[in-house]
């Protein structure tokens, strides 16, 4: 049934509009936006998030071998904000991976049969984020050093696949032997290869920028650290002004000095924040798993064997934890959450709001807190 929205400001991709009516049709796609200055709201709307970096939330994981892990995960992320996400695959045996990238593509496919009649709104999986097993075993974090392997052609090949096409980003540690080789092949397929779990020097990350790597996952986390004489990876990463860069922003993995010093670095056209959630999201604190890697939650802290293992943030928290460290205004911040990931992933008509497009939204009262998504223009229930 089309219907309209109204708020007193639309954050787009090209700039606001003030006081706007968005006239959404049956199949959820905007057919008009206008402008009524009669309109009476101090809401906010703006695109929904995009989270390229997810490896699961409410209890849930995305390499678990359940048919209601995934729905339960996109109901969850849509309170969030979240209407559409990358899952994200974590080191373990190939059989392992090679089983999850199956029901991963399984519901992709599935997910393109969604009708705003028939579908409970939620986040939809576009594709996936695969992260490992070609790291560093010197920057590795919890990714399990008998499951880490050299970067292989032939053993993507068989990831590639098994995902049926659907992998669009891949995390690899540059300075790896064949590392080189694999991030030129996948380039060849429309992947696009992150720079992490790396203790690269300058000049292995500038090659494989030369390459065709396009980001770097969790800035700053599982990285080589910074050197006034040998800048090594994450120099590169700071200092390259085409490179897109992830990072979680929940005042855990990164202090607030350092968020300004990223955002100054990468601005407001290259930044990518991320969640990097595991099941604990949204859950007591306690005992998880992340890709079957034990996990303890305490404090709002994800520790394995006492390291950092993914996080329980949520991309409406870390827009809001990005302007309370930086003082970045909320559409800048809203950009770094949807169009930038959309952009660097290769869908780029994901967060641009015109007519034509889904009417994936979020609303935010005159705080900027999180009020309601929408999902092709229907709202999503408060909770799951």
């Amino acid at each position: 049934m089309s219907h309209t929205l109204t708020a007193r400001r639309l954050i787009t991709s090209v700039g606001l509009i003030e006081y706007p009516v968005l006239h959404i049709n049956d199949l959820g796609r905007i057919v008009e936006i206008e402008s009524d200055p009669t309109v009476n709201s101090e809401h906010t709307l703006s695109s929904s998030f995009f989270d390229i970096h997810t490896h699961g939330c409410a209890g849930r994981d995305v390499m678990e071998d359940d048919d209601a892990a995934l729905p339960a995960i996109q109901r969850f992320l849509a309170t969030q904000g979240v209407t559409h996400y990358l899952p994200t695959t974590v080191t373990t045996s190939i059989e392992k991976t090679l089983r999850a990238l199956e029901r991963l593509a399984d519901a992709i496919e599935s997910a393109t049969t969604w009708s705003v009649g028939s579908m409970y709104p939620q986040a939809q999986p576009l594709a996936i984020h695969l992260e490992g097993p070609f790291v560093s075993h010197v920057k590795r974090g919890v990714h399990p050093p008998e499951h880490i392997l050299a970067p292989s052609i032939a053993v993507f090949d068989r990831f590639w696949r098994a995902a049926r096409g659907h992998i669009r980003i891949i995390t690899i540690a540059p300075e790896e032997a064949g590392a080189l080789e694999l991030i030129e092949y996948a380039t060849t397929l429309g992947v696009r290869v992150s720079l992490g779990h790396s203790n690269a020097i300058a000049t292995e990350a500038r090659a494989a920028i030369a390459t065709g790597a396009v980001s770097a996952t969790h800035t700053f986390n599982a990285m080589r650290a910074l050197d006034h004489r040998e800048p090594g990876i994450l120099g590169v990463v700071l200092d390259d002004q085409n490179l897109f860069a992830e990072l979680i922003c929940d005042g855990v993995h990164v202090a607030p000095e350092i968020v300004r010093l990223w955002l100054k670095a990468k601005g407001p056209d290259r930044g990518i924040l991320v969640s990097d959630s595991m099941a604990a999201a949204g859950m007591p604190e306690g005992e998880y798993t992340l890709g079957g890697i034990p996990v303890t939650v305490a404090g709002g802290v994800c520790l394995a064997d006492g390291v950092l293992a993914g996080s329980v943030l949520t991309l409406d928290r870390a827009v809001a934890n990005l302007q309370t460290m930086t003082g970045v205004d909320l559409a800048n911040a809203v950009r770094l959450a949807s169009t930038n990931p959309a952009r660097m992933a290769g869908f780029e008509d994901i967060g641009d709001l015109r007519v034509g497009s889904f009417a994936d939204l979020n609303r935010y009262n005159r705080d900027g807190d999180l009020l309601q998504t929408y999902v092709h223009g229907v709202p999503v229930p408060s909770s799951t």
